[in-house]
């Protein structure tokens, strides 16, 4: 890939100088608004370096000038004309978003007015000038000089304009852009972006958050290029749409070249419009461990001369379904069965939302998930950048991509809803517009329709057609919840799981979210307080749970044909605190060797856990209990139990599901308390084994050791705090728990566990 390196710094200067002509707000007026966290590249930004590098790595032109930087902002409200030839009052950081701190901004508006003013390089005399917008959230219109010259909806997908009629001669051009977005108040397609914010849904993005630029063209222009690697027949297909007037249309050609190290290995010519053949000898395929790239040249031809010239490239893989010799159904890359291990990974930033800070950034969480010995990601209800997929493609790593969700959501068991017919077009125009943006990228093998029930409508016919439209690649119609039996596989969601359903003759079975682990690092959090789907004590305490789930996974991928399993989750999220990465990119919450290891299939360094004070499951033990609310001291080793009740444990009601029930309770809370024994050990290596439905606190010697929130439905390994580990001796000691309840089933029960390291070979 040694010309798009070249290409792309060359591309970087000539944007850059011509920045200097482009009028904006005064550089050294700006400054990043003061957000709950940053990252460590924000120091980087500033509005003469506002992701500058050539947007498109797979159709580049050379000559390009950046729009990114300083424009003029207003918040507007619905009728209002655009500002022509206004100073608007306030200033913004194109590309991000207006709610990110980068944008220096860091406010809220539906309606946005965005204007600046531009010179057109003399050097692009005689030529169209095309106005290109990397992605604009959410409805946007488009004015220069007055001129309006065009309307898009979709916040996720590229368009351009050509703007050569409304430029004017020997002055600033003004440009001004018109938005609007009603976020989860319209039906629109949006992901996890919610007005109000919490939970699982974060910070809005409204406006332009990826990289506006001018492009020069001539009147016959190559306008798009679409590659289909077919392995079958050691080629790829290639079809190069043109345009030009239609008096131009003769003796026109597209001419393609295949490179390797900036030599020509394969080469064809023939008619724009038309699938061309480019034969590639002995093709070298692409895979996570070996990501080979052929570089593309496409030149467009007319009467023998170069009118039009782009740089791409492409990779020879090959994705589908196959049942193999134990009858199983798996997904096969290249012909071979890969077990695709990942994380779930968001593409939100503490700074930018969802428009990383720089480019090393963007690049770094794909190398970290890389290093952490993943060879798969789940781009979760969200489109990115292309460059992006460009270092997915470049550095080796498959990309499961979702259509970002929008409309009402369903449960489980729901019928699709109905949406209207404005809702359900828009829908598929922007599901088409993805795939069209991202046909070329070798990392995608796989298309999500619906994340679970998340305005899940038609699902059989929506699907057929994703699979109709790229047959190139895999379709899950629903990952999680809301199984219509279609698609490419059948995708369950289990937390913390893991857990798999089992392979169908035409489905693969495939475990789309897993896991949520929570552990919030102080410093390094959105807010004070963090949650997680369970939560850990401690960095040990994380790898280690993560570490046995990871095994168990690749337990059902053996005994019962799961190929993939994706793990919440790359980086934390706000206050979501999931990730195997705080927020900021600051801190890797596990040990980093020992889970590369297990995510590759290397099950050697795991763990043994074995239990050393059973559960009401292997034996019976007697506590005491109340169900009546206690003295403040009741956890105390001190405390006088004698007024309470005794009763063997676990307990609960005996329709939840896991419960070993000796004692009735179907009250509000009960608080329980026993003597136990331990040999002697290192505290450190202790750990709870729990059941509780729902919310449970822990207490060791009168230490709170563990605070649990939900409920579980089989015991669970918990770290103990380290607060609880410095007073817990060998021999007797009290633990107490309290446990509340609030509807459906109960349960209370816990023992002990201990972790015995594996020995070394």
């Amino acid at each position: 890939m040694a010309y798009i390196r070249k290409t792309v710094l060359y591309s970087v200067f000539s944007g850059l100088l011509a920045s200097l002509a482009v009028h904006a707000v005064r550089a050294e007026d700006w400054k990043p608004a003061k957000g709950p966290l940053m990252t460590r590249w924000a120091k980087d930004v500033s509005p003469t370096n506002a992701l500058p590098d050539y947007p498109r790595p797979q159709f580049e032109r050379a000559d390009w000038l950046n729009l990114n930087g300083l424009w003029q902002l207003e918040f507007g409200k619905d009728g209002d004309p655009p500002p022509t030839g206004q100073t608007l009052s306030k200033q913004i950081l194109v590309p991000f978003p207006v709610e990110s701190a980068l944008s220096g901004v860091m406010e809220h508006s539906d309606r946005l007015w965005y204007r600046r003013q531009f010179q057109v390089p003399q050097s692009w005399s005689g030529r169209r000038v095309l106005l290109h917008f990397g992605a604009v959230d959410w409805e946007t219109t488009v004015w220069v000089n007055g001129k309006e010259l065009g309307f898009h909806k979709g916040g996720f997908d590229g368009f351009s304009f050509d703007i050569t009629p409304a430029l004017k001669e020997g002055v600033d051009q003004e440009l001004i852009v018109g938005v609007w977005d009603p976020t989860d108040a319209g039906t629109q397609p949006r992901g996890k972006q919610a007005l109000k914010p919490e939970g699982i849904f974060y910070t809005p993005t409204t406006g332009i958050w990826q990289t506006v630029w001018l492009e020069p063209v001539n009147t016959t222009h190559i306008e798009s290029i679409k590659i289909v690697p077919d392995l079958t027949h050691s080629c790829a297909h290639v079809s190069v749409l043109a345009t030009s007037p239609p008096e131009a249309t003769s003796n026109l050609k597209a001419r393609l070249k295949a490179m390797v190290d900036g030599k020509e290995v394969a080469a064809v010519e023939g008619i724009p419009g038309s699938p061309l053949e480019l034969k590639i000898a002995s093709p070298k395929l692409w895979s996570p461990d070996r990501p080979f790239l052929y570089d593309l040249v496409v030149e467009l031809v007319q009467n023998g001369t170069v009118v039009d010239t782009a740089r791409s490239y492409f990779g020879m893989r090959d994705v589908k379904l196959a049942t193999l010799a134990d009858g199983m159904t798996r997904i096969m890359l290249n012909n071979q069965f890969v077990f695709q291990m990942g994380p779930l990974d968001q593409g939100f930033w503490p700074d930018g939302l969802y428009t990383p800070p720089t480019e090393e950034a963007l690049k770094y969480d794909i190398e970290i998930t890389k290093k952490l010995g993943f060879n798969t990601t789940r781009k979760h209800v969200k489109v990115e950048p292309d460059r992006w997929y460009y270092w997915c493609d470049k550095l080796g790593l498959l990309v499961w991509q979702d259509m970002p969700s929008g409309d009402r959501f369903i449960g489980p068991n729901d019928p699709d809803i109905t949406r209207s017919p404005e809702s359900a077009k828009q829908y598929e125009v922007e599901l088409k517009a993805m795939i069209d943006g991202l046909h070329n990228h070798p990392s995608i093998i796989l298309w999500v329709v619906f994340n679970e029930g998340w305005g899940q409508f038609d699902t059989a016919r929506i699907a057929e057609w994703t699979k109709q439209y790229d047959p190139t690649r895999l379709v899950d119609s629903a990952s999680g919840w809301t199984d219509r039996g279609v698609g490419d596989m059948h995708d369950m969601h289990n937390y913390p799981g893991p857990g798999t359903f089992k392979t169908e003759p035409t489905r693969a079975a495939v475990l789309g979210e897993f896991g949520g682990l929570g552990l919030g690092v102080d410093g390094h959090n959105w807010t004070d307080k963090t949650w997680g789907y369970q939560g850990m004590a401690s960095k040990a305490d994380l790898t280690r749970k993560y570490l046995s789930l990871i095994q168990r996974t690749y337990a059902l991928s053996v005994e019962q044909g799961m190929s993939a399993a994706i793990y919440t989750q790359l980086t934390d999220v706000e206050t979501e605190a999931n990730g195997l990465l705080t927020y900021d990119r600051e801190v890797i919450k596990v040990d980093l060797d020992r889970v590369a290891r297990a995510n590759q299939g290397d099950l050697s360094g795991i763990p043994i856990v074995k239990p050393i004070v059973p559960t009401a499951r292997e034996q019976e033990f007697t506590w005491s209990y109340s169900t009546i609310s206690p003295p403040e001291d009741w956890f105390q080793p001190t405390f006088d139990a004698t007024g309470w009740k005794q009763g063997p444990g676990g307990f609960g009601t005996k329709s939840t599901p896991g419960a070993t029930v000796r004692t009735d309770w179907d009250s509000g809370d009960i608080w329980l308390r026993r003597e136990f024994t331990l040999p002697d050990l290192d505290p450190a290596k202790l750990l709870l084994l729990v059941h509780h439905d729902e919310d449970a606190e822990a207490y060791i010697n009168g230490v709170l050791a563990a605070k649990l929130g939900g409920f579980t439905s089989t015991y669970e390994e918990v770290g103990i705090s380290p607060e609880a580990q410095a007073v817990i001796k060998p021999g007797k000691n009290t633990v107490a728990v309290h446990c509340h309840q609030t509807s459906g089933g109960q349960y209370i029960d816990l023992g002990f566990s201990a972790v015995q390291e594996p020995v070394a070979k």
